[in-house]
């Protein structure tokens, strides 16, 4: 079974999470506010973890749905952030909407650990995610981009690599 790991549930990214689950993907979430986790288990499949290093481990593909810039960098690259537990060949998929910067730091870093990087930066606001129909504009290599793609379908009504990481 595919293992997915869900870093952030914020408006979009709880929904988003619990129709991954509902299709049947093995799901651990992670969010900084312990009770926002521990109520998205109580009513979907999955598990939750403390720290994204954890909630990571073991996971073939890693979605990152958090506020900012600062966030982001904080559970990829901080204490216990999710790239220093990422398993060699993994995918981290992110939907946050960030600076072009940030996206290729993580782009290049994810190259050096092995594991592989996909910007998915969402459309369709918090009803989009809700309703499972959100637009997901990836960059990323394609070969990349070919194994999300399904996992993508899940939360979106349209998904599309639009080219190289962060275009």
């Amino acid at each position: 079974m595919i293992k997915i790991a869900f870093l952030g549930l914020g408006v979009m990214g709880y929904p988003m999470a619990g129709h991954l689950a509902n299709a049947g993907y093995d799901i651990t979430v992670y969010n900084r506010t312990n009770s926002k986790a521990k109520k998205w288990i109580s009513k979907f499949p999955g598990n939750m973890e403390y720290t994204p290093s954890k909630a990571v481990e073991d996971a073939d593909f890693v979605m990152s749905c958090v506020g900012n810039d600062n966030d982001l960098l904080d559970i990829t690259l901080g204490d216990s952030g999710a790239f220093s537990a990422m398993k060699n060949g993994s995918i981290f998929i992110d939907h946050t909407t960030v600076s072009g910067d940030v996206t290729e730091r993580l782009y290049q870093k994810s190259k050096t650990l092995g594991v592989s990087f996909v910007d998915a930066p969402i459309s369709g606001g918090q009803a989009g995610a809700e309703n499972g129909v959100l637009s997901i504009m990836c960059g990323g290599d394609e070969v990349d981009y070919e194994k999300v793609e399904p996992i993508l379908e899940v939360d979106s009504k349209i998904c599309r690599r639009i080219g190289s990481s962060g275009a």
